[in-house]
């Protein structure tokens, strides 16, 4: 099965040493408090991150700031020999995603333009050095990226050069840079999949009438297309790829369950040929794929904590000297052609995610794991704490997955004392929050704060019943009263004080943000939106147009706030300022595509107006989030004070952050 290095977001919002104590009581209150982790070891650079092996085997390779304190991809000769070295040059925003070309000779990596989300996709050869721009488009951007073992000297990827609105797909030589168009996108499809000759065979569409999903096929390159699979809106599902003879695809589908369900159809009548894996509560998660095999070995689900279901008994082995190795939950992060090495990431919740280099033994040899990096090694000097799973009854009876992380002076499941809490809303909306390690919140527990995260309706990956009870639930509706639960629900049961919570997010959370503060003003002492819409019709109104054929969807989620003006006016917090009495602070990336700087601009305006308190931060140089670490420290400084001021937490000292751009407008 061909890897993907960025797959398309379809409809996604989104989605993000010494110190002062200013809240302690006196000194012997505060000489019992933890060591405040700083910001830098937080939310700057990490040391090491993203380790990759080269398909061939020759080289490890990740990402690590340069001397000028910018994150490029560093290359090291997997047998140890040779010293690390820089091959990359960014000298601005920092490289995100990296990964290699089959054929083991270059390292391909995505970086954008002052977090505009036009990616380009750049290739360095490895022996020399070189570094060539494969997209050299202006204003055109580049996704689903497909490269395949049996073609290593081109790549498939996705650019919206002809149409802005959609991404055909074209092929790439990876020595002579040619960029040829492979197939042309008829106006519907999101994401294309290939078979194991390396030729289109799948696409994903989205009906512009009904918001369906739907999954064609074709036998070859010169056949038409033909509809697989459909699901229709309310459904969901999606396709994985082929085996290697191209007679199957594998899909998940909710169709016949709540769940996803990962099956094998028949790729000629889209008959069911069997269920490969199911669970009641989640989704499918994600998958392990053989490199070049082409099958299924392993599937991931994910209810509270992740869970491998192994399909391959061959795997058995493997992740049963895994579980020995180190703690956390266990990621397959990249592995050989070969098979015989992978690149296995441990992550718990209490500490940072450690990389190792696992040789899978044979006859002659065995197992044995190696340690390439923590993250974030400086972790280890301060004291963490644990995500705890919770279940939270909504009022109409709905149960809300969650977790919640308390500050690591806690003994038990709740606090001696109600604290201050953060209610903390995660973007999307169709996404969720995940069992792991949180800098957030580790950061807000470390100062003092109880941190609520609620996969309220409407987030993805707990089924389709869950996923559509959110449905125009925006605002005023059930996804917003959810919030409102959780929250109460923390005050119930002692572990928030009701007169000290904040709600914060970015994207979406920026929004349930402002309709926290708008819709029940009562519950909350302030907010934090973070790149969050204010008016939804601007919203619909200023989306990239390569959203276009995903906008069905987001009506029948949302609402038709563009032909309703009630709706509209309902749910856009802009309506609603009269109502907000508590302080709040945005911070915006002023080139966000997705959530436009107006967004943010026009809830000041109307809040300053009404003489409101607000504060205000732009990122001149960022977009949907701060890429550049120096505006994320500062905006997390802004932001730590700001709750401190409010909700009386603790804060480092403050101290002038060099290099970031944010403007107090």
């Amino acid at each position: 099965m061909p890897s993907h290095l960025l797959k398309p977001a379809l409809t996604a919002i989104i989605l993000m040493s010494t110190a002062n104590d200013i809240s302690a009581a006196d000194n012997d209150a505060a000489a019992e408090l933890p060591a405040l982790i700083p910001l830098e070891v937080l939310f700057g650079n990490p040391t090491r991150t993203q380790a990759r092996i080269a398909p061939t085997g020759e080289y490890l390779s990740w990402l690590a700031p340069s001397d000028d304190g910018v994150l490029n991809v560093w290359v090291q000769p997997a047998d140890g020999s040779g010293k690390p070295r820089q091959i990359t040059e960014d000298k601005v925003r920092g490289i995100r995603f990296h990964g290699w070309s089959q054929d083991g000779k270059r390292v391909l990596y995505l970086q954008d333009r002052g977090g505009d989300e036009n990616w380009h996709l750049y290739a360095v050869d490895v022996a020399d050095g070189k570094t060539r721009d494969l997209t050299p488009f202006e204003g055109v951007r580049a996704e689903n990226l497909i490269t395949d073992p049996g073609h290593p000297g081109e790549v498939l990827v996705g650019l919206n050069k002809r149409d802005p609105s959609v991404f055909d797909m074209y092929r790439i030589d990876l020595a002579s840079g040619e960029v040829e168009l492979d197939t042309e996108n008829p106006g519907d499809v999101l994401g294309w999949l290939t078979d194991a000759d390396f030729r289109i065979r799948a696409a994903e569409a989205k009906d512009p009438e009904t918001g369906d999903d739907i999954v064609r096929v074709r036998d070859g390159e010169d056949a038409g297309w033909r509809e697989l699979i459909r699901f229709p809106f309310g459904e969901n599902g999606g396709a994985y790829g082929f085996d290697k003879s191209g007679d199957t695809l594998f899909v998940t589908s909710s169709l016949g369950s709540d769940t996803t369900r990962l099956l094998a159809l028949d790729a000629k009548t889209g008959e069911v040929q069997r269920e490969l894996a199911k669970d009641p509560k989640s989704d499918v998660a994600g998958v392990i794929v053989h490199p070049t095999e082409h099958r299924i070995q392993a599937v991931e689900f994910d209810y509270l904590k992740p869970e491998w279901t192994l399909l391959d008994k061959g795997l058995e082995p493997d992740f049963a000297y895994l579980r020995g190795v180190a703690r956390g939950e266990i990621m397959l992060a990249d592995r050989t052609l070969a098979d015989d090495r992978w690149i296995v990431a441990f992550q718990p919740d209490d500490g940072p995610t450690s990389y190792y280099l696992y040789r899978r033994g044979d006859g002659s040899t065995e197992r044995s794991a190696e340690l390439l990096f923590v993250t974030r090694p400086e972790l280890a000097d301060y004291p963490l704490t644990n995500m705890r799973p919770v279940e939270i009854n909504a009022r109409d009876g709905l149960t809300l997955p969650g977790y919640l992380t308390l500050p690591s002076t806690v003994e038990g499941s709740k606090p001696a004392e109600p604290l201050p809490m953060v209610l903390l809303v995660h973007g999307g909306p169709w996404a969720r929050d995940h069992w792991g390690y949180d800098a957030q919140a580790q950061w807000l527990a470390n100062r003092g704060y109880a941190v609520l995260q609620v996969n309220f309706r409407g987030s993805t990956g707990f089924g389709k019943a869950f996923l559509n009870a959110g449905n125009k639930e925006w605002g005023i509706g059930a996804m917003q009263h959810d919030l409102t639960d959780a929250t109460r629900w923390a005050i119930e049961q002692g572990i928030a004080d009701s007169e000290r919570v904040c709600i914060m997010g970015g994207s979406y959370g920026g929004y349930a943000t402002l309709a926290g503060l708008a819709f029940t003003p009562d519950l909350y002492a302030c907010g934090v939106d973070i790149v969050g819409p204010s008016h939804i019709k601007t919203l619909f109104e200023s989306i990239p147009p390569y959203w276009a054929p995903a906008k069905k969807e987001l009506v029948l989620r949302v609402g038709d706030v563009e032909n309703d003006p009630a709706l509209n006016q309902r749910i856009s917090p802009l309506y609603h300022v009269d109502n907000i009495d508590d302080p709040l602070m945005v911070l915006q990336g002023a080139n966000d595509p997705r959530v436009k700087i107006a967004e943010s601009d026009q809830i000041v305006e109307a809040m300053r107006a009404k003489d409101l308190p607000v504060t205000y931060i732009v990122f001149p140089d960022e977009g949907h989030g701060f890429a550049r670490p120096e505006n994320r420290l500062d905006a997390f400084a802004r932001i730590e004070r700001f709750l401190a001021e409010h909700l009386g937490g603790r804060v480092e000292a403050e101290q002038t952050i060099e290099g970031s751009t944010a403007e107090v407008r």
